[in-house]
């Protein structure tokens, strides 16, 4: 584990040596972090998640509480995981079978949004600054800023940077270009 003053560790969390924990992180109680993850710079892993071996998490993330990330997840800087969002990473699982070939991975780009008690199927990517609902159970690709919701999780809208829903079609962002959200100001390349 990295050795920085600056990582604050409840006692009561269990962090395994190898575990690689950037600067002013901090994981609460309960929290297993296994080793051979690795966790950015000023994230907060929340009560009861579970990062196990090979999760790979960018900087400024945030876990929240009971949040699961099995080996095989990547997530990008700035991502929002809510609590107890779950991520799968074999496609065919059975008990009496397992071995890293079986294991599929997913990446999290940057500023991605997953809301409580979603359910990430192995194998996709989830793209920069999209916004997953509560409950959603996402089995394919999300597209970057998209909004989805729903079991299985469709695509509804589009969200800016900051998270605002955007007076913008489906298909008429998937045309592409460049979209402005008046209340913000913000510009959403699509």
């Amino acid at each position: 584990m990295s050795n920085h003053e600056e990582v604050r560790i409840d006692p009561r969390a269990v962090v395994e040596d190898d575990a690689n924990i950037g600067e002013g992180t901090s994981i609460w109680h309960f929290a297993h972090v296994r080793g051979g993850s690795k966790i950015g710079r000023s994230c907060i892993i929340g009560k009861g998640a579970y990062v196990d071996i090979g999760v790979k998490i960018g900087d400024n993330c945030k876990i929240q509480n009971g949040a699961m990330l099995y080996n095989g997840v990547s997530v990008g800087d700035e991502v929002f995981v809510g609590p107890h969002a779950v991520f799968t990473n074999d496609l065919r699982p059975r008990a009496h079978i397992w071995d890293e070939g079986r294991m599929c991975r997913t990446e999290v780009q940057e500023g991605a949004s997953i809301g409580a008690n979603a359910t990430i199927r192995c194998g996709i990517t989830v793209g920069r600054w999209c916004m997953i609902a509560a409950g959603s159970v996402v089995t394919k690709d999300v597209p970057a800023h998209a909004l989805m919701v729903g079991v299985p999780a469709k695509q509804v809208g589009w969200v800016t940077k900051s998270g605002e829903r955007m007076d913008l079609g489906v298909e008429e962002g998937f045309a592409g270009g460049s979209f402005k959200h008046p209340p913000t100001g913000e510009i959403v390349d699509l």
